[in-house]
């Protein structure tokens, strides 16, 4: 981290230039020469109080107006980030989200939550076809990468189409990874919508109180029963939903 804040040595007070655009300016080429990838941890305000010799107020005012344009990301907790790429899931593909990762070069990493069986809420009852009050499986767990929060899992589970799902290590492995190593799907449906987080989300996923979520909720089959319903959520500004297609592989109306 000194490194980086050897990056502040020209910001001076008897400059013309305001302070707060010096910090901002400094960043700014930082970024733009590749010298700060994305996902690199800035100092912290009070770093760069001390360094700088300058109120708080001012490095708060670089940070943010950097923040509203893009270049860089603050998590509440964790502090200021070069801002990256939103990661990329597809509508169509069940992927793995510790592979995709990991294919990144970044760590993958998960927090379990909840893992028990539960009697199915009635919606959840009634969209897996089971009957009101069956025993289901719950996981509830946040995927990191590095550090940072980027999904939270709530996935229920036909027992009787994975009557081991409760014996698995989710820390050592996901429920995607695990679930399509046992069996193929033969029918798949996504819903995605816009959400506005409850309290205990934007804990989870260190989400400031305005910024909205993307929440897929995805229901698979096989055999005619529905083995799953997962709930997936996505801060709105790390992640984005897609996909690409043969467009010959179906039939345009």
């Amino acid at each position: 981290m000194s490194a980086i804040l050897d990056s502040f040595d020209d910001v001076s007070k008897a400059a013309p230039e305001p302070i707060y655009q010096q910090i901002k300016r400094v960043i700014q080429q930082r970024i733009a020469s590749g010298e700060w990838q994305p996902g690199q941890k800035l100092p912290s305000e009070n770093d760069l109080v001390v360094a700088l010799d300058v109120s708080r107020m001012t490095i708060n005012r670089a940070l943010r107006e950097l923040t509203q344009q893009g270049l860089i990301k603050r998590i509440h907790g964790l502090g200021s980030f070069v801002a990256e790429t939103p990661r990329h899931a597809s509508l169509i593909e069940l992927q793995d989200i510790a592979l995709e990762i990991e294919q990144d070069g970044r760590r993958h990493g998960s927090k379990i939550l909840q893992l028990a069986s539960v009697a199915a809420p009635a919606d959840i009852a009634a969209q897996m076809g089971l009957p009101a009050a069956n025993q289901v499986y719950l996981l509830r767990a946040v995927h990191y990468q590095d550090e940072l929060p980027i999904q939270l899992e709530t996935r229920y589970v036909n027992p009787a189409a994975m009557p081991d799902f409760l014996q698995q290590d989710f820390t050592r492995m996901t429920a995607t990874a695990y679930l399509l190593g046992r069996f193929k799907p033969d029918e798949m449906e996504h819903r995605v919508r816009a959400v506005m987080p409850d309290r205990e989300c934007r804990e989870l996923l260190q989400m400031p109180a305005d910024q909205p979520c993307l929440q897929l909720t995805r229901r698979t089959w096989k055999d005619n029963r529905v083995v799953t319903h997962v709930t997936l959520t996505y801060p709105g500004d790390r992640y984005q939903l897609g996909a690409r297609y043969a467009t010959n592989e179906y039939q345009l109306r």
